[in-house]
């Protein structure tokens, strides 16, 4: 173990292997989830407030303190999120074990179904053709689709892409996240504003990947970038939420380690 940190230290160094950024930034224009209004209160929108820049109130430092909910932007959802993960004492932030937090990535394309379908659902026959042409899911690995969805981020109505009968984006069928599930996966994400696709309230059960995922003491991960930088198989996922007391679920700098070329 001793050696293969020591390569990855070196791979690190002499730029074999890369780090990718995931994540969207942060700020005030960063989009967030809307509810029904008869469901719950809105995140309220990011804010940045400065306490001092080298002026009067700090003449050598600058700092600034924020407003943000916990499921804001690239975001990591703990078990305790959902109403079936409420009993795992290790369902938040501050409880998952740390080594949860780096796992080998399965990342499943599905850009070129979704630029024709907004409303592209991602089945477990499509995983398992997917795992046909480039290897099986192992226990403990994460599952992420790659939609390119992340290129919307930039505006809150593009990236939300609601109308009147609702939010319209790809993401999970039920029997998907069931069969991940299956294969001992640790987690779910995408590139969209949450883990699962527009229409899943009117799935059954509703939300699989809130729903099953939560239930079975997984993780998910919403608002990803830049999949499409990443091989299908082969890099590195590393999600650290902050260490919240009972968080359910933080904003995170997710990075991808992948061997150059």
């Amino acid at each position: 173990m001793t050696n293969a940190v020591t390569a990855l230290a070196a791979g690190l160094l002499d730029g074999s292997v890369e780090v990718i950024d995931l994540a969207a930034t942060l700020g005030p224009s960063t989009p967030l989830l809307k509810l029904p209004p008869e469901l719950a209160v809105d995140t309220p929108k990011i804010e940045i407030h400065k306490i001092s820049e080298y002026d009067k109130a700090g003449p050598f430092w600058a700092w600034n303190w924020l407003k943000i909910g916990e499921h804001s932007g690239t975001h990591f959802d703990a078990p305790h999120h959902w109403i079936t993960g409420k009993d795992y004492a290790d369902g938040f932030t501050d409880s998952i074990p740390v080594k949860n937090f780096v796992a080998p990535v399965n990342v499943i394309d599905c850009s070129g179904r979704t630029a024709e379908n907004e409303d592209f659902l991602l089945t477990a026959d499509g995983v398992k053709a997917w795992e046909a042409e480039h290897g099986e899911i192992g226990a403990g690995e994460w599952v992420v689709m790659r939609t390119d969805w992340y290129k919307r981020n930039g505006s809150e109505e593009r990236f939300l892409n609601a109308d009147e009968t609702g939010p319209h984006s790809p993401g999970p069928s039920v029997d998907c996240i069931e069969y991940i599930l299956s294969k001992g996966a640790i987690g779910w994400g995408t590139e969209c504003i949450g883990t699962d696709a527009g229409a899943a309230g009117g799935f059954e059960p509703p939300f699989p990947a809130h729903n099953l995922l939560h239930k079975a003491n997984k993780y998910g991960l919403a608002s990803l970038c830049n999949l499409d930088k990443l091989p299908a198989k082969g890099a590195v996922l590393i999600v650290t939420p902050l260490k919240i007391e009972q968080g359910t679920g933080s904003p995170v700098r997710a990075l991808a380690l992948v061997a150059k070329g």
